[in-house]
C-alpha cells in the first residue's frame, strides 16, 4: 500500500470516515445487485494489501471494496496473521465477520491460514472455516527456511496431504498458494513442480499467484501443464521492471491468462495488489466480459 493511502486513513478520527473518504475520492456506487462477475466466475479481492484499512473499518472498507466492483473476498485467518497486520480482529466472532461481509454485498468462499496453524490448532480453524461459510482453507506457503533442502518441501507436501484429507472430511477444500520461493529451483528441480507432484491431486488444489511473472513464469503455462488442478489465482500486473500497474497495463496477457485458467479449473479470482489499482483492475476484467 502507498504511504498516501495510510496517511489518508490515519488522519481520520473515525473508523467510518475513512471508508467514506474513499467513496468520495474514488466516485465509487455501491450496488450489491450489480453482476461483476467474470462469466461464471464472480470477482474478488485478497484483503492484505487494504489490512491496514480493514482492520480500522471492517465493514465500511468492505463496502467500499464492492462499490469498486468486487463480489468477493479472501479474508486472512486473524490468528495465523496476528502479527501481520490483523490482531485487532483477532476478537471478532466468525459469525459476526460472516454478518458483516454479507452485508456489504460481498461473500467469502476462502479464506488464508499459515502452515503453522493449520498443524497445531487444525481442529480450531476448521470451525472457524465452517462459522465464516467458507468453501476454500488456504494453505500460505509452508515458508521454510531459505537452508530447506527440496525433501524439506516433499515432506512438507506430505504434511499438507494429512491436513487435507481432514478439511475434506469436514467438507471444504484444501488449497496452497504459491509465493516467489516455490519458484526457485534445488537440485536442478524447481520446487513448484515438485510440490505438485507430492501433493495429492484429490485433497490439495492450487492457487496460483501470478507475481511470479517476473520471474518469468506464467500462470497459463501451468493451468495448461496442470490442468484441473487449481481453485482459485491472486491477480497482480507488472511492469518489465517489476513495478506494479493496474490489472491489463503490465506484461501479463490476460486474455491468454483468462483461456488457460479454464483448463487449469480456476474457480475464484482474486486481485491481490496496492489500494491505488484495485478500481482499474476491476474495470479492465470486467471489460473483457462486454
Amino acid at each position: 500500500m502507498k504511504k498516501v493511502n495510510r496517511r489518508l486513513f490515519i488522519s481520520q478520527t473515525a473508523m467510518g470516515l475513512g471508508a467514506a473518504t474513499l467513496f468520495s475520492k474514488y466516485g465509487a456506487h455501491f450496488n450489491n445487485k450489480l453482476d461483476f462477475g467474470f462469466g461464471n466466475h464472480p470477482l474478488g479481492f485478497q484483503t492484505y494489501p487494504i489490512r491496514d484499512i480493514l482492520v480500522k473499518d471492517f465493514p465500511g472498507t468492505l463496502k467500499m471494496m464492492a462499490g469498486l466492483g468486487y463480489q468477493l473476498v479472501e479474508m486472512c485467518s486473524p490468528p495465523g496473521y496476528l502479527d501481520s497486520g490483523f490482531g485487532p480482529l483477532v476478537n471478532m466472532k466468525a459469525e459476526e465477520m460472516k454478518r458483516i461481509i454479507g452485508d456489504s454485498g460481498l461473500n467469502c468462499p476462502s479464506c488464508h491460514y499459515t502452515f503453522d496453524e493449520l498443524k497445531d490448532k487444525l481442529d480450531d480453524r476448521i470451525e472457524f472455516a465452517h462459522q465464516l461459510g467458507l468453501k476454500h482453507m488456504i494453505c500460505s506457503s509452508f515458508w521454510l527456511p531459505k537452508t530447506a533442502g527440496l525433501k524439506d518441501y516433499l515432506t512438507a507436501s506430505d504434511e499438507l496431504n494429512k491436513i487435507a484429507e481432514k478439511i475434506s472430511k469436514a467438507g471444504m477444500q484444501m488449497g496452497y498458494h504459491n509465493h516467489e520461493m516455490e519458484f526457485a529451483k534445488l537440485d536442478n528441480t524447481l520446487i513448484y513442480d515438485a510440490i505438485m507432484g507430492e501433493l495429492d491431486p484429490k485433497l490439495v488444489r492450487m492457487q496460483f499467484q501470478t507475481e511470479v511473472i517476473n520471474l518469468g513464469y506464467k500462470a497459463s503455462t501451468y493451468f495448461t501443464k496442470y490442468p484441473g488442478r487449481f481453485i482459485s489465482s491472486h491477480l497482480s500486473d507488472w511492469t518489465a521492471d517489476r513495478k506494479q500497474v493496474p490489472i491489463g497495463q503490465g506484461i501479463i496477457d490476460w486474455k491468454e491468462y483468462f483461456e488457460a485458467a479454464k483448463t487449469g479449473g480456476v474457480q475464484y479470482f482474486f486481485v491481490e495488489m496496492n489500494l491505488a489499482t484495485f478500481k482499474d483492475s476491476a474495470n479492465f476484467i470486467n471489460s473483457l466480459q462486454a
